[in-house]
């Protein structure tokens, strides 16, 4: 299985600074995002140094792999190295944030998926999201961290009221926050011509799930082309916030 990655990520049109950072390394499988948190700046800080350790920390792995004895075709190895990936992303945040007096309370939600032997493992904290579109099917892989999802769970709000509540950005786990995380592991088989998304929330407070099935079910063409049709109708709903959008598709 080979991967095609396009990325982007955009200021929106009411913020002033992106604080937004994304990596595409098709080479590795990997597609990391973060939305990072905090003022004067310091959110574009975590998200880069979030995006950056997992990075750093996956690429080391997969070298080692290559001069190793052997390869790791469980996936196990990877989905550990993965969520070490994540906790070094919040020791790292956490320590310059000390470091640091403008980097005080910065932090950073994060979605960061690998894509290997025919499987993905994706590992997240916060509202960026992962959905996959397979055949015309779209589901949302990834589930919140945030205090609407916690009342959707309960039965206390419907999806729809969620979608519309003015607490939906109060997240309940992010990069940052406490000196340990835990970050939530999905994996699954990949199947030849699935579409997987990843993207922050500034897609998805303003498009809905059926506007981005639609967007994803016409995206035949460029993975790129189709990754700017997604940041355009976020900032054709108002762009609120900063958008960023992972397109991964798998073919032979």
């Amino acid at each position: 299985m080979k991967i095609e990655i396009a990325g982007i990520t955009d200021t929106g049109q009411l913020r002033e600074h992106n604080e937004d950072s994304i990596a595409t390394e098709p080479s590795m499988g990997l597609a990391v995002l973060a939305d990072g948190m905090g003022g004067h700046q310091a959110g574009e800080v975590a998200s880069q140094i979030a995006v950056e350790a997992v990075t750093e920390k996956l690429d080391h792995y997969l070298q080692a792999q290559v001069t190793g004895p052997e390869e790791d075709e469980t996936n196990d190895g990877y989905i550990e190295n993965l969520v070490q990936a994540v906790e070094d992303a919040n020791t790292q945040i956490l320590r310059i944030a000390e470091e640091r007096p403008e980097c005080r309370g910065m932090g950073a939600t994060i979605v960061a998926a690998f894509f290997r032997n025919n499987q993905f493992s994706v590992a997240h904290l916060g509202d960026s999201r992962m959905y996959r579109l397979r055949g015309d099917s779209l589901e949302q892989i990834t589930e919140d961290h945030s205090l609407v999802q916690e009342l959707v769970r309960q039965g206390m709000l419907t999806p729809e009221e969620a979608q519309g509540s003015l607490n939906k950005n109060l997240i309940t786990r992010a990069l940052g926050i406490e000196d340990e995380v835990s970050p939530d592991i999905n994996q699954g088989k990949t199947e030849e011509g699935d579409l997987y998304l990843l993207c922050s929330d500034g897609l998805t407070d303003v498009v809905n799930d059926e506007q981005i099935h639609q967007a994803l079910h016409n995206a035949n063409g460029e993975l790129k082309e189709s990754a700017s049709n997604l940041v355009d109708m976020a900032n054709e709903a108002g762009g609120p916030d900063n958008i960023s959008v992972i397109l991964v598709r798998t073919v032979n």
